[in-house]
C-alpha cells in the first residue's frame, strides 16, 4: 500500500525541501520512495509541485489524477489547481496566505486567497481539510521561510503522512538542513495544532 502526496506552491516557498524531507524520512524508515518535481519556474515565483509516493508497491513517481491521498498546499490557488489529483475523500492541508501571481498583480487584481479557501471548504471531494494561518506562524517564528515546515508539521501531527512520524521528519531535518537553521525549522514544525 502506498501513500501518495502532492506538495504544491510557488517558487521560493520551500516546496522541494519539504518533499525531500518527507522522502528522506521515509527512506530512513525503510520505505520505498519515488518522487518527481516540477521546479522550472521556481526562481520566477511560478508554480512548483512535487509528486511523492511512499510504499513498497510504488512503480512510478507520477501520481495520476484522482490518486493523491494528501495535498499539502503552500498557496491557496495552487492548492485548488492541484485538486483534480486528489482521490475522493482525500485530505488537504493548505496555507491561507496567498501569494499574488505576477499576472494578477500586473492586471490590478484584488486576489487575496479567500475565494480559494471558500472553494476548498465547499469541495465535496475533500474528506479532511486543514487550513493553517501561516501569517500567525511567521510572526511567532520570525522567519517567513519556515512556512513550509509549519505545513509539514500540520500534516505529520494530523497523521496524514502514512507511516512517517513527526520524529522521522525531525531526524531528516537534522540530516538535510544546514545546522544553523535546524532549531528554527523544528520550532516551525511544532507550531501547528491540528
Amino acid at each position: 500500500m502506498s501513500t501518495n502526496i502532492i506538495l504544491c506552491g510557488v517558487g521560493g516557498q520551500g516546496t522541494v525541501l519539504a518533499s525531500k524531507l518527507v522522502a528522506s524520512a521515509a527512506m530512513k524508515a525503510g520505505s520505498k520512495v519515488m518522487s518527481a518535481e516540477t521546479i522550472g519556474m521556481a526562481q520566477k515565483g511560478g508554480s512548483v509541485f512535487s509528486h511523492l509516493r511512499v510504499g513498497d508497491d510504488t512503480v512510478s513517481p507520477m501520481i495520476s489524477k484522482g490518486e493523491a491521498d494528501l495535498i499539502i498546499g503552500f498557496e491557496p490557488s495552487e492548492t485548488v489547481r492541484m485538486l483534480p489529483y486528489l482521490r475522493e475523500g482525500g485530505a488537504v492541508i493548505t496555507a491561507i496566505r496567498p501569494v499574488m501571481p505576477v499576472t494578477a498583480a500586473l492586471s490590478g487584481s484584488s486576489y487575496n486567497g479567500t475565494e480559494m479557501i471558500s472553494y476548498l471548504k465547499s469541495c465535496s471531494r475533500i474528506g479532511r481539510l486543514v487550513t493553517v494561518d501561516t501569517d500567525e506562524a511567521i510572526r511567532s517564528i520570525g522567519n517567513p521561510k519556515a512556512m513550509n515546515m509549519v505545513l509539514l508539521g500540520a500534516a505529520s501531527r494530523a497523521g496524514l503522512l502514512g507511516s512517517i512520524t513527526h520524529e522521522d521528519i525531525i531526524e531528516a531535518m537534522k540530516r538535510k538542513v544546514k545546522p544553523q537553521f535546524v532549531e528554527m525549522n523544528i520550532k516551525a514544525l511544532e507550531f501547528a495544532e491540528v
